[in-house]
């Protein structure tokens, strides 16, 4: 009789169990975590944490920023510095694997091409396909503080040169099959530089359909091998009529893209001091919408509580849209979990701290499953 109680309630507890996760995917079908991508020799130490912390947290989705952080074949003079093997990444995709998180790896396409004056590998391999080469950088002979006389805060590739896409469509195909990923994050987030005047591709050209021609491209390209596109959303919202700003939104127009693109691409909604809700905006667009917190915790617990009331109250034809959480870092995965751990002072070099905020996120969110 005992053992009939004892597996009873183990049957029980499994059963609970089972019913907190299914609630948990139904009201927040991602629950993830944007990190950077580790130098070769810490890549252990991210596999631990996402064993250790990540699985147990019900994180189901994670980003991984890799960019040009990898031993390309296709095109061996983009790897970076630091950059990781095949061996390296299958160590990482066969954790999230067995721990049922989703990975998705991100290059950053059109923008973030260049840091203030370090410019990233495909312009410093690709110098042709820069828009606006007449910017002077990467010599050391100006110093490219923001805001400066250029506008610059970094480079964007022109969407409009003739090879542009022959070479990062290969590296994106590549490094959507060594992560064996169904989705990908093309960033496309600050992008400042487009439609340039000087270029003679794009000058005068409307920026919004420049765009929208761009997310076109990238979306079209993952989708005839059945694969998703993610992009971050601030482009797509005025940034003058809403009040949101240049940083969190568009000033140069870019914001009319958002009836131009296809519906399936995924929009990452981020908003780092406010709690601003418009993933109501993007998700009544007909676009699936995720809310991408930072470093203060109030703020992160306000857009958790506004994710699951939209979903709460929008209507069957909308409520889908509303997908979840990815909590973003900001720093090298290396810093974030040694600040995770308390081996390292957490310092965003802003205020906030993205550690705590990370775990109210999922202290919340895994509250709602009970």
């Amino acid at each position: 009789m005992k053992r009939f109680f004892t597996g009873l309630l183990i049957l029980l507890m499994a059963s609970g169990s089972l019913f907190a996760q299914a609630k948990l995917d139904s009201l927040l079908p991602v629950r993830g975590i944007c990190l950077s991508a580790p130098n070769p020799e810490n890549v252990d130490m991210v596999v631990d944490f996402i064993n250790d912390e990540l699985v147990p947290l019900k994180v189901n989705t994670l980003v991984m920023l890799i960019d040009y952080k990898y031993q390309y074949k296709s095109h061996p003079e983009l790897a970076g510095e630091n950059a990781l093997s095949r061996k390296d990444i299958k160590k990482i995709v066969k954790a999230c694997q067995d721990g049922g998180i989703r990975i998705i790896p991100q290059i950053n396409l059109l923008g973030h091409q260049s840091w203030f004056q370090r410019v990233g590998q495909l312009l410093k391999a690709y110098p042709e396909f820069n828009e606006t080469p007449w910017v002077p950088t990467g010599d050391g002979s100006t110093d490219l503080k923001w805001p400066n006389e250029w506008g610059l805060y970094c480079l964007s590739y022109c969407p409009l040169h003739p090879q542009v896409h022959d070479v990062v469509f290969d590296v994106v195909d590549e490094i959507m099959e060594v992560f064996e990923a169904d989705a990908f994050h093309a960033g496309m987030d600050e992008v400042f530089y487009l439609g340039d005047d000087k270029c003679p591709r794009c000058s005068g050209r409307d920026k919004a359909e420049l765009f929208a021609g761009e997310v076109t491209a990238i979306r079209n390209h993952l989708a005839r091998n059945g694969r998703e596109l993610w992009i971050w959303g601030d482009r797509l919202i005025d940034g003058k009529t809403t009040g949101i700003g240049f940083w969190e939104a568009s000033y140069n127009n870019t914001h009319r893209a958002i009836d131009m693109i296809p519906k399936d691409v995924v929009i990452n909604d981020w908003h780092y001091e406010r709690p601003d809700p418009t993933a109501a905006y993007f998700a009544l667009k007909g676009f699936r919408v995720i809310t991408c917190p930072w470093r203060f915790p109030d703020v992160t617990r306000k857009q958790l509580e506004i994710m699951v009331d939209l979903k709460k109250h929008a209507t069957p034809q909308v409520k889908g849209n509303y997908m979840g959480m990815l909590h973003t870092t900001w720093t090298s995965a290396e810093d974030f979990i040694d600040q995770y751990y308390g081996r390292k002072e957490v310092n965003t070099g802003r205020g906030g701290n993205y550690v705590e905020a990370f775990k109210v996120l999922f202290g919340e969110i895994n509250k709602l499953g009970e």
